[in-house]
């Protein structure tokens, strides 16, 4: 028979369990956050290394051009063929304006690298030129060079330590400004909306095409704004005010705007519109440009905007298209670019809704092993032609922002996930290459620049967000960083005021009505028990007065919930960029 008495050994550890259980607990918070910083660490250093690996090969076998081709170790000067889509009006002479160093500069600062910074500016101060003969997409080079250039000047001037001393003269500047004013005359139209294209060297060419995208010409308040104020000259901001103004006042009754016009007409040609390609960047300008400048004009126009797309594109955590007239469903699709979003609702206090949508990208991120072009969420299918995926940053994006939003670790694994996939699939010898299908994985011969200006500077910020410590900054749609500065926080220019746009505020307008007075929360009528519900389409808590708060109350409640939003410890509401 066995002994009911353990034996003294056993007996000891018996009597140790409960004080070793008591350590496990005590220090079980330690254990776990020692990992997550090991881990984070690690990928940290992993992404370094994606970034240098794609950057180290574009200048070994691109530089000065403008994108690697990464299967064949050779290059393609591809700023004439952005947005080109058709392969019109290739120039014979153009050899590249060095786009993919434009666009690492930024991310080799959050990255730590002064030293090829400072290579990158100089080479750029006494070789770079945009008197050539290239016809451009506008709002591309927007984004991509111009952004580029104003947000690598500032990064150059705001640090002692950056930049050796005396050898950086605002040569950048002086680049952004000439590339600036070769923009303007796109903008010489009826309706002050610019042309898509121009020539760089004899601007609008004959016969040039008068349709463009409401992303096109709504996009560049915020490069062209910044290069106004460092510039002192008013031109840049003034036009691409105006044509946003213009866009505006051309929205349907729905607070909506289509996706595709004539900027000489001003007429729309594709009414069908949604959160994806052709209109994205639109309402992501409307907040950006609210939060950089301060000016209560972008919130009255990104406010009902907002609202009408959460009322007339969501249904459930997807975002279809509608017809801009009739608020109509026209095509249930998932698009990749649609994968910003939730970061934009980051930015605006939005954090459950944003979390719902991105909880369904990473299923089908999961499911395909990156995200596919185009999905039709109606036939659960992919598009049979637009299967592929171009080393997009979108969804790293939204990552960081919801991650810096909430501090919730699943988004660290998350990136984990994207990290894995992007060096599994698209990693090859000479680079990262594009995904031609992702059914097959079969890959394509192009690492676009802003796989480098986004992707990876995305992912190590997500995993190391020191460079945001002392500094608020807006990334624009290309992650460009532009310091928020008080500053800048003053009247914008009011030259061109449309007389169809009633939305205008004057000086002697009263000030408007909080977004909070005017809020719904899903209740029942007046009160009574009658079971119907009002479902609030607004989302939005009032961001006035420079987003700061002192009490909860200022700070509203979230629809999905009725709960009361909280105001931060640093005295912010809604607003999840760093102090």
């Amino acid at each position: 028979m066995a002994s009911l008495v353990g034996s003294p050994a056993r007996s000891r550890q018996s009597a140790l369990l409960p004080f070793l259980f008591v350590v496990i607990l005590v220090l079980s918070p330690f254990l776990v956050s020692a990992f997550d910083e090991a881990r984070r660490i690690r990928l940290r250093e992993e992404v370094r290394r994606m970034f240098y690996h794609a950057y180290e090969n574009y200048m070994t076998y691109a530089f000065p051009h403008d994108e690697l081709k990464p299967l064949t170790s050779t290059y393609t000067d591809s700023l004439s063929e952005l947005g080109n889509l058709k392969l019109e009006h290739l120039p014979e002479n153009y050899k590249g304006s060095a786009l993919t160093l434009i666009e690492s500069l930024s991310s080799l600062v959050i990255l730590g690298n002064n030293t090829e910074f400072e290579r990158g500016v100089l080479w750029l101060s006494e070789n770079l030129t945009f008197d050539v003969d290239v016809r451009i997409n506008l709002f591309e080079c927007n984004i991509r060079v111009l952004g580029g250039l104003v947000s690598a000047h500032i990064l150059a001037t705001d640090s002692k330590s950056r930049l050796a001393p005396g050898i950086y003269k605002n040569q950048l500047l002086s680049l952004a400004a000439d590339l600036g004013q070769r923009f303007l005359p796109a903008f010489d139209t009826p309706t002050g909306l610019p042309y898509a294209w121009i020539n760089l060297k004899h601007g609008v060419v004959e016969n040039e095409t008068s349709e463009t995208s409401t992303s096109g010409c709504g996009s560049l308040i915020l490069e062209m704004g910044a290069l106004s104020r460092l510039t002192g000259d008013s031109r840049y901001e003034t036009a691409a005010l105006r044509a946003l103004r213009k866009l505006w006042s051309m929205r349907s009754s729905l607070d909506l705007p289509g996706t595709t016009l004539d900027v000489i007409t001003g007429e729309w040609i594709v009414y069908s519109s949604g959160i994806g390609a052709g209109v994205d960047s639109f309402y992501e300008y409307l907040m950006k440009a609210y939060i950089l400048f301060g000016s209560d004009e972008f919130w009255d126009m990104f406010h009902p905007a907002y609202i009408a797309v959460q009322k007339y594109f969501r249904h459930g955590p997807w975002y279809h298209e509608a017809d801009m007239r009739t608020g109509k469903a026209t095509y249930w699709q998932l698009t990749s670019l649609q994968a910003f979003w939730p970061g934009l609702q980051v930015l605006v206090g939005d954090i459950p809704a944003a979390n719902s949508s991105h909880r369904q990208f990473f299923h089908i991120w999961d499911r395909f092993g990156v995200l596919p072009e185009r999905y039709l969420l109606d036939h659960d299918a992919l598009h049979p032609t637009e299967k592929y995926y171009p080393l997009r940053p979108e969804f790293a994006e939204s990552t960081f922002y919801l991650y810096q939003g909430t501090k919730d670790p699943w988004y660290l694994e998350v990136g984990e996930s994207i990290v894995r996939s992007l060096n599994y699939y698209t990693r090859v010898q000479a680079g990262f290459a594009s995904i031609r299908d992702v059914t097959t994985m079969q890959l394509e011969d192009h690492q676009h620049s802003f796989f480098l200006s986004e992707t990876c500077k995305y992912l190590y910020l997500l995993f190391d967000d020191s460079f945001l410590v002392n500094q608020n900054y807006i990334f624009t749609t290309e992650g460009h960083p532009i310091p928020i500065r008080s500053s800048w926080h003053e009247r914008l220019p009011q030259t061109y005021i449309p007389n169809n746009w009633t939305s205008f505020k004057s000086e002697n307008q009263a000030n408007r009505q909080s977004a909070m007075q005017s809020r719904l929360c899903p209740a029942t009528i007046s009160g009574a028990n009658t079971g119907i519900s009002i479902e609030s389409a607004c989302h939005i808590p009032d961001l006035r007065a420079n987003h700061r708060c002192i009490t909860d109350e200022e700070c509203g409640t979230d629809s999905t919930t009725c709960r009361q939003r909280t105001c931060s410890l640093a005295g912010y509401c809604g607003l999840w960029f760093r102090i």
